[in-house]
């Protein structure tokens, strides 16, 4: 019996760690570390700090935590990530438990709770991506980077990370870096958007195959003619 539950002990603890081990959000508890705990310094600018009132104004008295998750969002863009101590941080100025903001910096994967590069490639590895070559593209990223997925460059200026769907899985494969979508990508396309961000420069956005948004990129397969007005074919006549 002590053996059988060994081994049952076993599987859920190869089971919670999984999520980690492929790139996911990782792990739910926090441990401290030397970048990451809660003496880490950081304080929001005054910039910010004007932000937060204005995002509170929005919401009635006594609803600060309602503006939790853009208070979050502006912390994470402000340090690139987010420690525990902004964390508190942001727990103090809306006067809500730590626990609560525990609880949605850990539900939500759009949270980076690890360091991560100045730009944080985030490559799709759902389905339809996976079947028009995602694994490739990613392959050329750790290539051309000299990484493994979920690592970061020696100089801090990449991140690369499988995520689940960005929801442009009709410009696949994808990538998302930062706030910039780039899709329909080749290995030469992500390689040349490396050595912009490398040099400074900021890739247009968008898909890399010529066509301007989602739009089929040979012809239309629908809407091929002007639609017909209200009511036609109700009675004769119309």
């Amino acid at each position: 019996m002590l053996q059988v539950n060994k081994a049952i002990f076993a599987s859920l603890r190869k089971l919670s760690l999984s999520v980690a081990k492929c790139g996911g959000h990782g792990l739910v508890v926090h441990r401290d570390s030397k970048e990451n705990n809660p003496e880490t310094p950081f304080k929001f600018t005054q910039e910010n700090l004007k932000k937060i009132e204005s995002l509170l104004a929005n919401f009635p008295e006594g609803h600060k935590q309602a503006a939790l998750l853009p208070v979050l969002d502006l912390a994470q863009r402000q340090n690139r990530w987010l420690p525990i101590s902004a964390m508190h941080e942001v727990a103090r100025i809306l006067e809500i438990p730590r626990m609560r903001v525990y609880e949605v910096a850990t539900f939500y994967t759009m949270y980076n709770r690890e360091p991560v590069g100045k730009y944080f490639i985030q490559l799709c590895g759902t389905t339809p991506c996976m079947l028009r070559g995602a694994e490739t593209i990613m392959e050329a990223i750790c290539k051309k980077l000299e990484i493994k997925p979920g690592g970061t460059t020696k100089d801090g200026l990449f991140t690369v990370k499988e995520v689940e769907c960005l929801g442009a899985c009709v410009n696949a494969p994808m990538v998302q870096i930062n706030d910039d979508y780039y899709e329909d990508l080749t290995v030469d396309d992500i390689n040349e958007i490396i050595d912009d961000l490398k040099n400074g420069k900021r890739p247009l956005p968008g898909p890399k195959s010529g066509r301007l948004a989602a739009e089929p990129i040979k012809s239309k397969t629908s809407l091929t003619e002007p639609p017909k007005g209200p009511g036609f074919g109700i009675q004769e006549g119309l």
